[in-house]
């Protein structure tokens, strides 16, 4: 496992001064080579202490008054969620950077707003198996916002630097032992991780006792089909299930993953023999 290198701070440091051409340059040829680029301090650190805030105080509140659904990713301690209107400042100061733009001239079918969400990593959560987040040939741009100070305790993200640049089913990624290249990136609040969907990656184990946030913006078809979408869910923050369902047969399936996860390692392995456009996924 090594740890990602991340793009030198510019003079500017956190202000919101546009990145120069020379440098969305040089984010390019990172982009292109790895399938990820890592901005620090992007996002002024004041505008997400607020918002760390209500996401936990909107998850302890839900939790304590057995609103939160049952299953959905509970269990294996990785959520999804939205953010709510608290976001559209983190969003704004994205948009001054350039990184909305630099996302948009990567991925030019980016035309819309992004869709918004979070990845809400919960204390004591496990280990994922390594993925894609759609099918290769639809790809698009995740900008993924550091809510929080984010490091190998509480779970920062694992990547496979380079595993964008050609399809390879599940099978022949572990025939080759692609996990050798392990890559965590560590970041610090206001960092911003921009990412390709074909990067395979996983959510890592929380080991500290308080949830980690992490903001997504992403542009899956284009973008949010919601003219204004920060105002979803009247702008209030709502959790939602992750990769299992809610049902019987969902917390069985997440109960399965968590004794014996070998077990859906295996399955994605058959199941990628079976149809080699399988297997990327979850």
């Amino acid at each position: 496992m090594t740890l990602a290198a991340t793009q030198p701070l510019s003079k500017e440091g956190s202000s919101l001064e546009p990145y120069s051409p020379q440098q969305i340059d040089s984010f390019r040829q990172t982009f292109a080579e790895n399938g990820y680029l890592v901005l620090p301090g992007a996002v002024p650190p004041p505008l997400l202490g607020e918002l760390r805030g209500s996401l936990v105080a909107e998850f302890e509140k839900a939790n304590s008054t057995g609103k939160l659904f049952a299953g959905g990713g509970r269990l294996t301690g990785h959520l999804n969620c939205y953010p709510g209107a608290g976001a559209r400042p983190v969003y704004q100061a994205l948009e001054q950077r350039g990184i909305i733009g630099l996302a948009r001239l990567l991925f030019p079918q980016s035309v819309r707003f992004p869709n918004v969400g979070c990845n809400f990593n919960l204390p004591g959560s496990v280990e994922q198996h390594y993925h894609a987040d759609r099918p290769f040939t639809n790809d698009f741009p995740i900008v993924n916002v550091a809510v929080v100070d984010t490091d190998l305790v509480n779970g920062a993200i694992d990547v496979l630097p380079g595993t964008h640049r050609k399809f390879e089913p599940f099978w022949r990624m572990a025939m080759r032992g692609a996990w050798r290249d392990s890559t965590r990136i560590s970041m610090k609040q206001g960092d911003v991780l921009v990412r390709t969907s074909n990067l395979w990656h996983r959510g890592m184990p929380n080991r500290s006792q308080l949830p980690r946030p992490m903001l997504a913006f992403t542009w899956e078809d284009g973008g949010s089909t919601n003219p204004d979408p920060f105002a979803w869910n009247e702008g209030r923050v709502a959790f939602i299930p992750n990769w299992y369902r809610t049902n019987l047969l969902g917390r069985l399936r997440e109960r399965t993953y968590l004794a014996a996860p070998i077990t859906y390692s295996a399955y994605r392995f058959v199941k990628s023999l079976v149809d080699g456009t399988k297997g990327y996924d979850h």
